[in-house]
C-alpha cells in the first residue's frame, strides 16, 4: 500500500450523520468484480436520481470538489454491515482520508487495511471543518505524523489508533506489521527453545 504521511488535497464536505455501508455502496452493485472498480458507485443513491442523472445537490460531483481525496462527515460514518466493498468504493473513487467524530468499528479497521485514514475529530472541530470547506476553501491538509488537520488558518487535532497510525505511515498491512517484529519473534523462539527444549515438535517415527 502507499504510505500515508502528509496529504494536501481537495476536501469535500458531507454534512450527514450515520452514513452507513449500504449508502456508501448499495448491495446491488457488489456482484461486480473488484477489478472493474467500485468508485463509480460510491454514495450512488445520494448522487444519482432514478434515471442515473447526477442530482444537483451532489457535493461529490460539484465542480469545487471534483478530485477530492478527503471527505469530512458527521458522526457514525461507516456504520451498518461489515462489507469491505464500502471502503473499496471510497478508495477507488480517490478518497484517502475520511474525517468524522466517530466511525463504525469494522469499517475503520477495513479502511486502514486498504490505506484509508479514518481521522477522528471532536464534533465541534468536525463542524468547524465542514463550515470551512463549505464557505472558504476546498484545500485541506492532513498531517498524520503530527495528527493535525488544517484548512487555511484553521487547525484541529485528530486521533487514530497508534497501531493503525504505524501501519498507515509505513504502508503496511497486517502481514507487514507482523514481519516488522521478525527479530523479536526469532529471539523469543530461540530463548523459549533453550528454556523448554521438550516443547519443540518432533518428527514422527
Amino acid at each position: 500500500m502507499q504510505p500515508f504521511k502528509d496529504l494536501t488535497a481537495i476536501g469535500c464536505p458531507l454534512p450527514l450523520s450515520g452514513v452507513d455501508t449500504d449508502q456508501l455502496i448499495p448491495a446491488r452493485f457488489m456482484k461486480r468484480s473488484r477489478a472493474e472498480g467500485y468508485g463509480g458507485y460510491l454514495l450512488h443513491d445520494l448522487r444519482f436520481d432514478e434515471s442515473g442523472v447526477v442530482r444537483p445537490d451532489s457535493v461529490l460531483d460539484a465542480p469545487a470538489y471534483r478530485g477530492a481525496q478527503v471527505l469530512v462527515a458527521r458522526r457514525n460514518f461507516g456504520s451498518g454491515s461489515s462489507r469491505e466493498a464500502a471502503v473499496y468504493a471510497l478508495v477507488d473513487f480517490g478518497i484517502r482520508c475520511v474525517v468524522a467524530p466517530s466511525f463504525g468499528d469494522i469499517f475503520a479497521s477495513n479502511a486502514v487495511n486498504n490505506g484509508l485514514l479514518p481521522a477522528r475529530v471532536s464534533e465541534a472541530d468536525g463542524e468547524a471543518l465542514l463550515a470551512a470547506l463549505e464557505t472558504s476553501s476546498a484545500q485541506i491538509r492532513v498531517d498524520l505524523e503530527a495528527e493535525m488537520i488544517r484548512i487555511g488558518n484553521l487547525s484541529v487535532p485528530f486521533q487514530v489508533d497508534p497501531v493503525w497510525r504505524t501501519k498507515l505511515l509505513n504502508g503496511w498491512d497486517d502481514m507487514d506489521l507482523t514481519a516488522s517484529y521478525g527479530r523479536a519473534i526469532e529471539a523469543f523462539v530461540g530463548a523459549d527453545q533453550a528454556r523448554r527444549p521438550w516443547m519443540a515438535p518432533r518428527a514422527p517415527r
